[in-house]
């Protein structure tokens, strides 16, 4: 039997086009099956917006035996909260679990950060990622039309 390799480190410039790769597949997907309508920022992404997000803020990236297969990018807001986007699996490794995985990590990367609260947004639409969030003890705080969709802000609270 063959055990696969899961891991999720720190993202580098090296990772670059990969992580380019999966924000654009998962993210039409995303536009696709939420009926969106409006140009999106994740499929106008640049190596250089990319780039700077490695610079700026906390981006991680999944691998299955070698093979990059996630993403995610965390801005710390204040010491206490943070806010999660481009949060993406390649479609062959989605409901598989590999979602779960990377935020079991985000959790952990959280709580040793001291962050009281996760937000993220979601288009409120796609039932199926919404209840995703929701089953990682995310819960809805607002909603908001300012992208042209109704987006769905979620939280997350963290206890010590």
């Amino acid at each position: 039997m063959h055990n696969t390799v899961f891991k999720v480190r720190k993202a580098t410039i090296e990772d670059i086009a990969e992580i380019q790769k999966i924000t654009k597949e998962a993210f039409e997907k995303y536009v696709e099956l939420a009926g969106i309508t409006v140009p999106l920022d994740a499929l106008e992404e640049t190596c250089d917006t990319v780039k700077k997000d490695i610079e700026t803020k906390e981006v991680l990236i999944a691998f299955i035996d070698n093979v990059p297969v996630g993403s995610a990018r965390i801005s710390f807001l204040s010491e206490d909260s943070a806010y999660l986007t481009r949060f993406g699996v390649r479609l062959q490794y989605q409901n598989n679990s590999v979602g779960k995985a990377i935020m079991n990590v985000i959790d952990l990367h959280m709580q040793q950060s001291n962050i009281k609260k996760l937000y993220l947004h979601t288009a409120s639409k796609f039932t199926t990622l919404v209840r995703f969030y929701y089953g990682r003890g995310f819960y809805i705080d607002s909603t908001t039309k300012d992208k042209g969709y109704i987006r769905a802000l979620m939280c997350k609270e963290y206890t010590g």
